[in-house]
Parts: C-alpha cells; structure tokens; sequence
C-alpha cells in the first residue's frame, strides 16, 4: 500500500494532467451541438462537386421558412374572432322598452300611429339584438368572420360588419324610421334608445388566440416527399429552387436521424475522439517544445481552461444567433497566450481551438478561414502588449482583416456587392472593440493563476516603486549594483533573444535581501569599518548566504511573482563564498564547504543563468585596478568558465554558444562602463 501511495506521488502530476484532459474532453463535447453533421457541403447558387444524389431512404421536403411564415400570417389573417353574447341584456332591454314607450310618445298621437311606432321600436331592437351589440369597437377589419358564443359554446357566425357598433345605433333607427315613413319621430326614438340600448358582446382575446394558436400548430412543415433512390441533384447542376430545398430537408432529416437514441453513443463517442485527438496534440506541443509549461500544470490548466472557455462563448452566442460569432473575441486567446508565454504557443493553440469551433459555427469553412488568419495578424502585429498604442494599433489591423475576408467571401459567393449587408460590419467592429478587453483580462488572470505578463513586469521595472526606493535608502550601493546588473542583463537577453523584461525586473530585484543587514556588503559600506572583522569567516559566510533567504522573505511579504522570486532565488546556485571560505581555510586545516555555501537551487532558465553571469562579473568588474581591453576579456572569461565547469547552468536551458555571445555583450559593456580608449603613442 505504501509503495502504491508512494507511486501515485510520484505521478502526481501526470495524473492531474490526465485528468485535466479528460474532464476537458467531456466539457467540450458537452458543448457541441447534439446533432450529426452532414457529409456534403452546398451552398445556394453554386455548381454540386459531389457525384450524382440519390436519395438514401425515404424523406419529406420541408417547406422554406418564408413558405411557413405565409402560412402562419394567413392563418393569423383568417383567424376567426370569438365573441361573448350576454342573453340577458337583449331581454332586459326589451322590457324597459315597453315601459318607457309610452313615457315618450303622448297621447294626442292617434293610436294607429302609436301602435305602428311602437312596431318600429321592436324592429329595430330586434335589428340591433340579431348578432348583438359591442361594449366598444375593436378595430378589426369588417370582413372579419367572428363567432358568437353563449355560455361558451358557438351559437352562430357572422362577419365583423353584421355586429352593432355603439356609434351605429343612429344609422339603424334612422334606416328603419325612413323605411316606415316616420322619420319625423327620429327625436324621439334617438332620445328612447340612447338610455335603452346596452351592449351584450364583449370580445374573448384569450379564446380568440388559443384557437388560432391550435390552427398554427396544425400547419404541415413539409410538402410532398423524396422516395428512396430518386434522384435529387446530379454533378455539375446548381444548387438553387426545389433542388436547394431537397438537399436542405435531406441534411436535416439525416441530422436528426443520426442523432437518435440507437445512435447517440456511438455519435458522442466519435465527438470525444477528435476533441480528444485536438488536445493531445497541444500537450504533445507542450511536452516536446515548452517543457517548462508542461511541467507546470496551473500553466497547463490556464491554457485548457482558456480554450475552454473561448468554446463556451462561442456556443452562447450560436444557441442565441448565430449572426452573433463573429462578435467573440477568438482573438483574445493568442494575445493572452502570447503575454503569459509566446507567440508560437499562442498561435497553436489558437488554430487547434478554431478546429474545434468549426464543429459549432455555420458555414465552418469560411469561419475558421477568417479565425485562423485574424490570429496569424494577431501574433505577428502585436509585439509589445504593454505599450497601449501598439494593442490598439493591432485591433483595427485585426479589424480590418476580418471586414477585408468577409466582404471577398460574400462576392464569391453572391456573384456582385449589391446584395451585402454592410450593417454586418458593425460585428466585426464590435468584436475588435471586445478585443480591446484583453488587457483587464490579463490582470485578473495574474491573480487567478499566480501569472506574470509583460505589463506587470513593466510596472515591477519602475525603479519609484516602494520595494526598490526602499532598497536604495537602506543600502544605496546594492541599489546601484543592482541597476548595473539589470542593464547588463538586459543587453545579453536581447542578444540571444531571452525574456529581456523578465530578466531586467529580476535584476532589479535579486539583492533585495541585503537590506536585512546592509553593512555585511562590501558595495554598502562607505564609512570604512567592515563590521566582518568582528566576525568569524563562518558567521560572516552565514550573514552573506542569509541574504537570498531574507530576499524570498522580503519579495513574499511584497506580494512579488514566483517568476522574479526565482531570480533571487538562484542567483548564486550552490556557488561557495569564496573570500571567506579561503579565510577559513587559512586557519583550519578541515573546513566544510557547505557551511560557505548557497543553497541554491541552480539557474534553470536562460533568465537566471543570464543574471548568474552578469551579477557575478558586474560585482568582481568593482576589484579591477587599471582596467585594459584584455584584463577585461581575462575577467569574463575567468569568471563565466568557473561557473560553467561547477556545472552551475546544467539545469538551464542555455547553449553553449549562447552564453558565448552573453560573455561578448559584458566585454563591450565592461569596456564602456570604464571608458576604455585606445593608447596613442607619445
């Protein structure tokens, strides 16, 4: 059990990246869409490159969207409008009518006529009361056919124009009146009926929609059918009409068909396969040309989680609409990449992530044609991500690109420009604006995962900073030894294309740890008492070795990157305290080397082994006396070879050649430093 607990953590990272992968892998293929995907590209209006199509089983044709939608609105058009009917009212009203008849007309009207007013007065409530009066107009068009319901069942039908409008009972006592020759009496009915009349129909909005509802759903979405082993479309006949429409109602019903329930594994299976195959390649990159990232599993975790999320994105805005992907930033992703780590990095992932949305996005082609060449500009305009005007100098390039491909990718395939949507282009515009994002994005990574971008170490460098005005008040010597050393250092990285920022902040800050005790350094003690002659070697070995710890302590408590604690961390390697150890050695016979030795670890980046170079020469340079061209040669020379046969950058990923050319950068500085001229004859 303990050799098995003792094996698994050993591999413990192994395993985490294993089960990175997979979680990954199920998250991606998660997002996809849960559909087949149809094995033959078309588009509308062009020539079919594929051989002959036949239809490989039975399949209806669908209708076009805008076939559906004339359906639907003449549905809508004819809907019939459903009305209540108050029954009560219409016997209500009759009655009142017999009561306030004789209120109104008097009796020295001759009862022949009373009776025939009275007679009209039936006739036209009977007029009003056939289909029924409105509580108010609705507005609907009169040839509107409506039905009429009591006690919520359908009683009878009419059209719109046949229901009594309140401001039409006028125009039917009049008509009525006219026809019976008693117009005169136009008053005194209009007075009778104005209290009389009340409305018995009352429009049922929710009746009325349901049943136009359940009319819509009724619709067929399919017209006619293809049997099995017709021919649908031959070679080299273009994709337009009822042809178009075969082939689209075809790709559909495969879709659908290969995503069923006996399918659905073996379709997910597939899926996993090849988002499986995409990530093993990006860790198989990581494994074989960033080992540094690949060891490091947060680093490994930021790039999958970013992939991740860029996927996430992207399939929010397809499930929404998908004339809204191009608004995703996909740039965002090699930019990110490259400020944390590089360009070429960045840009592998960027084309591996972009095969995978190809799986989401319509029209995957001219999609990941656009996505790959927008991150190729990305990778190659964007040099130095934290000077601002340079980010926004790319975002239009990258803007730009995208309007550029988009607009020959809409006349390649319409044939004119007359048909484009130039409102398309504002995606594109607000997709470089949501590029701008990046550099907030960056900062909340560097918290998130404990990274460090090109902007940070830009803020590290600036030498008002509280940490290194600090420094330069407590010990002012190491402060101006340390600003020499990060001007060599940066000169060298430049010169074989090392991280120069990274190294230049590491240098600022590598001897941080002297201001624990300033005066035990030779480069700090100007009033001419050496407090190391009250000392023994070995306590004053100690206090020198001391300084690296007291700098780890002093850079964690000032919340400084683990990426700058590594220089200070081995800046010395597991060198020895020479002075001191030779001290030692003078005066007994036995004296162990580890008790005047750094600890270490080495350097194990060409950064640190960079810094372990330039710190050592630049604080022996202060013991030259009447310095030439070739003492100085000597000096590097001497120095570096120390160095290099204690196998103090065996760790580093530097060659030999490389620090070749980091020895030839400190002979020219060196010479410059002090003024080295030519000696003329006298």
């Amino acid at each position: 059990m303990k050799d098995f607990i003792n094996k698994l953590y050993r591999n413990h990272s192994l395993i985490y990246k294993c089960l990175l992968f997979i979680i990954t892998t199920f998250l991606i293929v998660y997002l996809f869409p849960k559909s087949g995907k149809f094995k033959y590209d078309f588009e509308k209006g062009k020539p079919w490159q594929s051989e002959d199509l036949q239809a490989p089983f039975d399949f209806a044709i669908r209708k076009t969207d805008k076939e559906i939608s004339s359906e639907k609105q003449k549905v809508v058009d004819n809907g019939v409008l459903y009305f209540d009917k108050d029954n009560s009212i219409e016997a209500k009203v009759k009655a009142k009518y017999k009561t306030q008849f004789s209120r109104v007309f008097s009796d020295t009207i001759t009862r022949r006529t009373t009776r025939n007013l009275k007679n009209v007065g039936e006739i036209v409530l009977n007029d009003l009361y056939t289909f029924g009066v409105l509580h108010e107009n609705y507005g609907f068009s009169d040839k509107k056919v409506v039905a009429i319901l009591e006690d919520r069942t359908k009683k009878q039908d009419a059209f719109y124009s046949n229901l009594i409008k309140q401001n039409g009972v006028s125009a039917i006592i009049d008509g009525v009146l006219r026809k019976n020759d008693l117009i005169n009496y136009k008053t005194e009915f209009t007075s009778l009926f104005f209290d009389l009349i009340e409305p018995n129909l009352t429009y049922n909005k929710s009746f009325t929609e349901r049943a136009i509802k359940e009319e819509l759903e009724t619709i067929s979405l399919t017209r006619g059918s293809v049997a099995k082993g017709t021919l649908i479309i031959s070679k080299g006949e273009v994709v337009e009409g009822d042809k178009y429409q075969k082939l689209k109602s075809l790709q559909s019903e495969y879709e659908s068909q290969v995503w069923n329930e006996a399918n659905y594994n073996w379709v997910l299976f597939a899926y996993a396969l090849l988002v499986a195959l995409v990530l093993l390649m990006l860790l198989l990159f990581l494994r074989k040309y960033r080992t540094e990232v690949y060891e490091n599993n947060t680093k490994v975790t930021f790039i999958f989680f970013n992939v991740l999320l860029l996927i996430f994105i992207t399939t929010l805005a397809v499930n929404y609409n998908s004339k809204y992907i191009y608004v995703v930033p996909i740039c965002i992703l090699p930019l990110v990449l490259k400020a944390f780590f590089d360009a070429r990095l960045g840009l592998f992932t960027h084309v591996l992530t972009v095969l995978l949305l190809g799986f989401i996005v319509p029209n995957s082609y001219e999609y990941m044609f656009l996505q790959i060449i927008t991150g190729i500009v990305t990778i190659l305009t964007v040099s130095e991500l934290y000077k601002r005007a340079n980010l926004f100098i790319s975002v239009g390039q990258i803007t730009l690109i995208y309007i550029i491909a988009y607009f020959a990718f809409f006349v390649i395939h319409e044939g004119n420009v007359t048909t484009i949507k130039w409102e398309n282009f504002i995606w594109f515009i607000l997709c470089g604006l949501a590029t701008l994002f990046v550099q907030p994005l960056i900062y909340a990574y560097e918290k998130l995962f404990g990274l460090v971008s090109d902007v940070s170490l830009l803020e590290l460098s600036d030498t008002n900073s509280k940490l290194l005005k600090e420094l330069s008040n407590k010990a002012p010597g190491t402060f101006h030894h340390s600003l020499n050393v990060a001007n060599l250092a940066e000169a060298s990285a430049n010169e074989i294309g090392a991280n120069a920022m990274l190294v230049r902040v590491g240098a600022l800050y590598h001897d941080i740890g002297k201001m624990k005790n300033p005066t035990f350094f030779t480069e700090n003690q100007s009033t001419g008492i050496n407090p190391h002659n009250e000392l023994s070697s070995k306590e004053s070995a100690q206090i020198i070795v001391n300084h690296v710890i007291d700098g780890i302590e002093i850079a964690r408590k000032n919340k400084l990157p683990d990426r700058v604690i590594d220089f200070i961390r081995t800046h010395h390697g597991t060198s020895v305290v020479y002075y001191f150890y030779m001290k030692e050695k003078e005066e007994f016979e036995e004296v162990d080397r580890n008790d005047f030795s750094y600890q270490g670890p080495k350097p194990f980046s060409k950064e640190t082994a960079i810094l372990m170079m330039c710190d050592s020469v630049e604080a022996a340079s202060k013991s030259l006396k009447e310095p030439t061209s070739t003492k100085i040669d000597a000096f590097v020379e001497n120095i570096i070879s120390k160095q290099v046969e204690e196998g103090q950058f065996l760790n580093a990923n530097i060659t030999f050649k490389e620090i070749q050319s980091i020895k030839k950068v400190l002979k020219q500085k060196l010479a410059n430093i002090y003024h080295l001229r030519i000696e003329y004859p006298e």
